[in-house]
C-alpha cells in the first residue's frame, strides 16, 4: 500500500516533479517552494513535489494497487515490467472511459433527440407568439 508524509525529501536520484497534466490547475507546482511528498509504490520511495499532497497520494495509492493487482496475476518479479503491465492497465481503463464520454449509449441519443425536438418546439411556439 502506497504512504506519504509531508517531510523534506532526502537528496536522491528519486526525486521526481509530478507532471503539471497529473496535478489539477488550481494545486500547480510553485516552482522550489513547491511541497515533497514521499510516497512508496510497490515497495519503493519515491519524493514527489507537488502542492497537493493528498491528490499525490491518491496517485500513489492507484499505481501501488495496480502493480499489486497484476503481480498477482502473473510469474514475474521483474518491478519494471510490473511498471509497464500496471501501465498498460491504466492506460485501457483511461481510453474504455474516455470512449464512454465521448460516445453516449443509444439511449442517450435519443433522450437527446427528444429533449432537442421539444426544446425546438417551445421555442418555435415562443416566436409565434412572441
Amino acid at each position: 500500500m502506497a504512504t506519504a508524509s509531508k517531510e523534506p525529501p532526502t537528496k536522491d536520484a528519486s526525486t521526481k516533479p509530478v507532471a503539471a497534466k497529473d496535478v489539477p490547475a488550481a494545486n500547480a507546482v510553485s516552482g522550489s517552494n513547491s511541497n515533497s511528498v514521499r510516497v512508496e509504490i510497490f515497495d519503493q520511495v519515491y519524493n514527489l513535489r507537488g502542492s497537493d499532497a493528498d491528490y499525490i497520494l491518491k496517485l500513489a495509492e492507484y499505481v501501488d494497487a495496480k502493480m499489486r493487482a497484476v503481480s498477482e496475476q502473473t510469474a514475474t518479479v521483474d518491478s519494471v515490467r510490473l511498471a509497464v503491465l500496471a501501465a498498460l492497465n491504466i492506460a485501457d481503463e483511461y481510453h474504455l472511459l474516455k470512449r464512454g464520454v465521448e460516445t453516449p449509449s443509444p439511449d442517450v441519443r435519443r433522450r437527446t433527440i427528444k429533449l432537442a425536438s421539444a426544446l425546438d418546439e417551445v421555442l418555435q411556439d415562443t416566436r409565434r407568439t412572441g
